[in-house]
């Protein structure tokens, strides 16, 4: 009777996983009836597990479908604490530096996931909540990290349909490569109004000895952006070679 009971459990977190893992893959909230499609689990079963998943806020369900939820942000932020710990000195004067607002994110498939910040204390300033979810190819922490990939890893992260955040974003796959292989030759990856009207970005990648792929970028207010490019990219290199001279 034990070992039966052992089982069933074994089963229901593995398919709480398979749901898990189907919405971390996909760049949308997702229907009961997607998520159903995505894992091969009757939509009875999906239900009963998303709903246990958002009593735990591991999911959440809105009204524009179902997402992965703030706790596991939290805990993403919670097992990067090595990197953020090593790498919060230079992030903290790279700020005092620029007085920008500077993030530090990790790779997930089709997000760059916010696990750090260091915020500007100007009047107008960009901040965003730590958790936030980033795509990938409209944001230049996502363009950083995508630059650091192999190209199976880019080709992958890439396919299907790129949203149009803003008139400025990257939605043809050719062009995004285009905007990649700069990237890779300069070393920064720019994003110009692409993510949010009025807000630009610079974005440089690391990796870290646990193999994951992380990312520190400055967000920057467009109407500072164009005037002190050079001074902040400048900026940004100082802090990657601190960090990196760590690593």
């Amino acid at each position: 009777m034990q070992k039966e009971s052992e089982n069933n459990g074994k089963q229901v977190i593995a398919r709480a996983a398979e749901v898990l893992r189907a919405l971390e893959q996909a760049r949308v909230g997702m229907t009961l009836a997607q998520l159903a499609r995505e894992t091969a689990l009757p939509r009875t079963t999906v239900h009963r597990l998303v709903s246990a998943l958002e009593a735990q806020q591991l999911v959440q369900n809105g009204h524009d479908g179902i997402k992965l939820g703030p706790a596991l942000a939290r805990m993403a932020a919670a097992a990067h604490t090595d990197f953020v710990t090593v790498a919060r000195p230079a992030i903290e004067a790279l700020g005092r530096r620029t007085r920008e607002t500077v993030d530090v994110s990790v790779y997930r498939p089709h997000h760059a996931i916010s696990v750090d910040q260091y915020a500007s204390d100007r009047e107008l300033r960009v901040v965003s909540a730590v958790g936030t979810a980033f795509p990938l190819h409209c944001t230049a922490h996502g363009k950083a990290m995508l630059a650091s990939l192999p190209e199976e890893a880019v080709m992958k992260a890439i396919s299907g349909k790129l949203e149009a955040r803003t008139r400025q974003s990257l939605v043809d796959s050719a062009a995004l490569l285009e905007d990649i292989a700069r990237t890779q030759r300069q070393g920064y990856a720019v994003d110009n109004e692409e993510h949010a009207r009025g807000v630009c970005g610079i974005g440089v990648s690391f990796r870290s000895g646990v193999n994951e792929v992380y990312a520190i970028s400055l967000a920057v207010p467009a109407l500072r952006f164009e005037e002190q490019a050079e001074e902040l990219i400048a900026a940004l290199r100082k802090c990657k070679a601190e960090i990196d001279a760590l690593l």
